[in-house]
């Protein structure tokens, strides 16, 4: 099996290293993907909450594997050679549950996954009432991934998150991490970094490591410059729920004119062109292949 994907972001990584992170808009279904690919994206982010949220439930655990495997495997396909990295939440049960979703994860063809420390299953880390496991049982998630990708020769960078700064303070939280890292984790991800001065805290703390830093603007939002976050040893940016809140804004939108006015002219210059729509999903090149079978064309 081969984990060009996990190759390509290592690539990217390495290519902004000290100057720009990698900016990776997080996505939830197929057309999001070609949607983001085709603005421009060199990474995506299938992220849960957005994909769960797509599902019509909340971020709170409910979506499972076999649903997070369907829609993934929409998110790679449309994202081509662009590298995923995915949202695996605590594992989807125990350990041998973790290692599972390991190798379908690797399967899929994502470059990287983040599993996180809080307990199965989870919620929104921005929700209030966020808990995490003892550090021991998150170390054990980290050693089944880190083995699982040994015994497959090779697979998805393994990223491990912490949701330990809004229970345990941010201090805990990086000694947390450190642990983490230790045990085999290839990046680390922080949640709930909220201004320069805890970044900063967290590349002293876990100095040549590369993180992950989420600017979600559900999130921190946190207006830093992407040169200023690559010198704070910030290697992938992701956006996860910003694109949905605006899909999610416009459907509304939408969605209440035509069912007042019975059409939609009052927010047409919001809907997007035919061209746009069919052009993201390739229609015409796969009408031009079908006619050309039908002919015998070459």
């Amino acid at each position: 099996m081969g984990f060009a994907a996990a190759d390509r972001l290592r690539a990217l990584m390495a290519e902004g290293a000290g100057t720009s992170p990698v900016l990776a808009p997080g996505v939830w279904d197929g057309l999001s993907a070609r949607l983001a690919v085709q603005a421009g994206a060199s990474a995506l982010h299938a992220s849960g909450g957005a994909i769960a949220r797509a599902a019509g439930q909340p971020d709170l655990g409910i979506i499972g594997l076999a649903e997070m495997e369907a829609r993934i495997g929409e998110i790679v396909e449309g994202a081509g050679k662009v590298p995923v990295i995915a949202d695996a939440d605590t594992g989807y049960g125990g350990l041998l549950n973790l290692a599972h979703a390991v190798r379908r994860y690797a399967r899929l063809g994502v470059a990287a996954l983040h599993v996180e420390d809080q307990p199965f299953p989870k919620r929104c880390g921005l929700f209030d009432g966020v808990t995490v496991v003892p550090q021991a049982d998150m170390v054990a998630r980290l050693r089944a991934a880190r083995d699982t990708v040994s015994g497959m020769g090779g697979g998805p960078l393994i990223i491990a998150r912490t949701d330990a700064i809004k229970p345990e303070g941010l201090d805990a939280a990086l000694g947390r991490m450190r642990a983490y890292i230790a045990a085999g984790a290839d990046m680390a991800f922080v949640e709930g970094l909220e201004d320069v001065r805890a970044l900063e805290a967290a590349q002293a703390a876990l100095p040549g490591v590369p993180q992950l830093f989420n600017a979600s603007m559900s999130a921190t939002g946190l207006p830093v410059p992407p040169a200023r976050l690559a010198a704070l040893g910030i290697a992938v940016v992701i956006y996860p729920g910003d694109a949905q809140r605006a899909a999610v804004a416009a459907m509304d939108a939408t969605f209440r004119t035509m069912l007042r006015d019975a059409d939609t002219r009052a927010v047409s210059d919001r809907l997007a062109s035919p061209a746009l729509r069919d052009g993201a999903v390739g229609t015409r090149a796969l009408m031009e292949a079908e006619a050309r079978w039908i002919e015998g064309r070459g």
